[in-house]
């Protein structure tokens, strides 16, 4: 293990300036019939604009994958928006924080199995695992709701205002109310997927990310899944680049017209990072409440272990022939609410950009740029990840919006190919 994070850059015998040729597949099992011109052009046409540093992009459909190829750069500016004299160029073996898609990739995982298990159920009252999680409104609140983002939960808090460990944040989140009433409507949280890996945790009696590597990827050989790559032994070159410390939380604080109510004092802490993030989790909740293991956000990974994790829920929970996940669980998680929710996914096309997909498409992002899609109907996966936070924000205060782009690369995924 160690060698082969060591190894990462010798492995890499070539530098890609725009588009890398493709890669064998996953262990060189897959087949691979090239790239998609148009999907490489519409990933080309941001970078020359200056939208995007860099890319990594993979669809596959049934045993094949269609495209696959790395672009621009993994890191292209430093710390106050400098231009790197020799920035370094984009590989598919690129570790990306994943952002959110921690909330399917590590979270809903974990619940699924400890589902399957019968250690709980979706239906479960939160307070039956979380014994403070407790009121007239709170108590009602279930598993199934966190899962759903229907829990009345507030969206974001800046929790590390009020908490410097997991501890003192589970106290301080306990003690918020809720903002809308249980079960009535979608409002995403990132606070509810935070009492959803408390919830592991205290089911399993590990630590969330030990859990995930013990049951999830070692057993899937998913050795680049991982939360905190630095304190594993991965080099930053290894690592993609996102943002240059936290601006965009650092104006939800700050600025009251930026649209987040956040009701703290801005200068009662002032442990904002100012440097260039390499392999440190962007998510600030994540990073000072939750020393980088969080159920929202934390983990990082590569576009072949992602692909893996895709294939188990394109092939029904099986993996290698093997049931790793039973169907009926799958088929709770990936039933569609009256929210348009699945269990941990999103299944409204316009939320995935995924527009003009069948019934049954679910797909997420992440706020550093990374987004999934899958088609079960197709056998048909969607990966795109990018570093949009490394090349700064636009004039409104927001990243690149990346929709128009996802859904144009979807596009071209289930067109004709």
């Amino acid at each position: 293990m160690i060698f082969k994070k060591a190894a990462f850059f010798v492995l890499i015998p070539f530098i890609c300036l725009a588009a890398c040729a493709p890669d064998p597949g996953p262990g060189g099992k897959e087949g691979i019939s090239g790239t998609i011109p148009a999907v490489d052009s519409l990933v080309q046409r941001e970078i020359a604009a200056g939208h995007i540093p860099g890319a990594v992009v993979q669809i596959k459909k049934e045993n094949r994958i269609l495209h696959r190829a790395a672009y621009g750069f993994a890191q292209k500016y430093e710390y106050g928006m400098r231009p790197l004299d020799e920035p370094d160029s984009m590989h598919t073996d690129h570790l990306f924080d994943l952002a959110s898609l921690t909330k399917v990739m590590g979270t809903t995982l974990g619940v699924m199995l400890l589902a399957d298990a019968g250690s709980l159920s979706p239906d479960d009252p939160v307070h039956q695992y979380l014994d403070s999680f407790q009121g007239p409104a709170k108590s009602k609140v279930t598993i199934r709701h966190l899962l759903s983002h229907t829990s009345g939960l507030p969206q974001w808090v800046p929790t590390y205002y009020h908490a410097s460990n997991a501890e003192e944040r589970f106290r301080y989140m306990t003690s918020l109310p809720l903002k809308w009433p249980v079960g009535k409507e979608r409002h995403y949280s990132d606070l509810g997927f935070m009492l959803l890996g408390d919830i592991i945790e205290r089911v399993s009696g590990r630590r969330l990310d030990d859990y995930l590597h013990q049951e999830v990827y070692g057993p899937l050989n998913l050795q680049y899944t991982i939360f905190n790559p630095l304190d594993e032994g991965f080099p930053e070159k290894a690592i993609a680049a996102t943002s240059h410390g936290n601006p965009f939380e650092k104006q939800m604080v700050y600025d009251d017209d930026f649209g987040y109510d956040v009701n703290v004092a801005p200068q009662a802490w002032d442990g904002w990072r100012e440097y260039t993030l390499r392999g440190e989790v962007n998510d600030g909740n994540a990073w000072h409440a939750h020393g980088g293991v969080a159920g929202h956000a934390g983990l990082f990974s590569t576009v072949d272990d992602l692909q893996v994790l895709l294939d188990l829920w394109v092939n029904g929970g099986k993996m290698n022939e093997k049931q790793f996940l039973s169907a009926s669980v799958m088929d709770t998680f990936l039933t569609k609410g009256p929210q348009g929710n699945g269990l941990g996914w999103a299944m409204e096309k316009h939320i995935i950009s995924a527009e003009g997909s069948p019934d049954g498409t679910f797909g997420h992002t992440g706020f550093t740029g990374t987004s999934v899609v899958v088609v079960p109907e197709d056998s048909l996966s969607v990966i795109l990840l990018t570093n949009r936070q490394n090349a700064g924000r636009q004039e409104n205060g927001y990243y690149f919006d990346l929709g128009p782009l996802r859904q144009a690369i979807f596009d071209e995924a289930v067109g004709g190919h």
